[in-house]
């Protein structure tokens, strides 16, 4: 394999590479694409582009997806309004109806993506190959759910035929009934699920950041505790950071949270000793 040719000359450096090439051969990792990097076409194409060679070069990759933007900007046109409660979107028949069909229409939008630059890749969603079964978050929200159970088969059946699984954050409760499910919450869940070796959660963040608002690299579960309790951490991060959390305390070897909008984050993150973002560790 000639590295040189695969890897985009603002990339990582070389020898980096190809030492965590090695180090994740055999590894499992989640990558969550927050729906707020998406907008912007640019960005989603680096984002593809960045995917694909992570498959070209033998790394087991599984993406979640969110759609927040696109879901308000479906709204918006049926002139529907949108209330949260901690964050989350409280979700109707109607709403519940737009939420699916703005994520499967995204979800089949990234796969034909990939596969258009040589990647194969699968769609995971509520109306094909759906994984997550769901409970009702709260009665409150309506249908929004929690994951309850993950089918890891169809993700690691995928994965050994060196197929990129794109999944949709919904699930299905009882009755078959549509759930939407908060992006970072499932990212989470799969993480735990296959005891991947990485979760990232690509956002429009750089990461966590210390009272004097300084990047912080690395950083221990007690460590952000004692940052959320002393009003370090606040508001919209709490809920990622709490995902994290759980993460590497069921499992996951370590999170990275990263900024989707910088050009080859990923790779960064992957394959560089300095990383992009903020590794969380138990």
């Amino acid at each position: 394999m000639d590295l040189k040719k695969l890897l985009p000359e603002n990339g990582p450096p070389l020898e980096e590479v190809s030492k965590y090439i090695e180090k994740y051969k055999n590894e499992l990792i989640v990558i969550k694409y927050g729906g707020n990097v998406f907008i912007d076409r640019n960005i989603f194409n680096n984002f593809i582009s960045d995917i694909c060679l992570l498959n070209k070069l033998g790394l087991s990759i599984v993406v979640v997806h969110g759609g927040g933007p696109r879901i308000k900007r479906e709204l918006d046109k049926s002139n529907i309004q949108s209330n949260f409660i901690r964050g989350l979107r409280v979700t109707d028949k109607r709403i519940i109806d737009i939420v699916e069909r703005v994520l499967i229409d995204f979800n089949i939008d990234i796969v034909s993506s990939l596969e258009k630059i040589g990647s194969k890749a699968i769609s995971i969603n509520t109306k094909k190959n759906n994984i997550i079964e769901v409970m009702p978050e709260e009665e409150e929200l309506g249908y929004v759910g929690i994951p309850n159970k993950i089918d890891i088969n169809i993700i690691k059946d995928s994965v050994e035929k060196n197929i990129i699984p794109i999944i949709s954050p919904l699930g299905l409760g009882m009755d078959n009934q549509t759930y939407n499910i908060n992006g970072d919450t499932a990212a989470g869940a799969i993480a735990k699920a296959l005891k991947s070796r990485r979760l990232l959660l690509m956002t429009n963040v750089k990461g966590v950041l210390n009272k004097e608002k300084n990047h912080i690299e690395e950083i221990s579960s007690s460590e952000i505790l004692e940052m959320i309790k002393n009003g370090t951490i606040t508001e919209g991060m709490i809920p990622k950071i709490n995902t994290c959390l759980d993460a590497v305390n069921n499992g996951v070897t370590a999170v990275g949270i990263i900024d989707g909008r910088e050009k080859h984050s990923i790779l960064f993150e992957i394959f560089s000793d300095k990383g992009s973002g903020t590794l969380i560790r138990k």
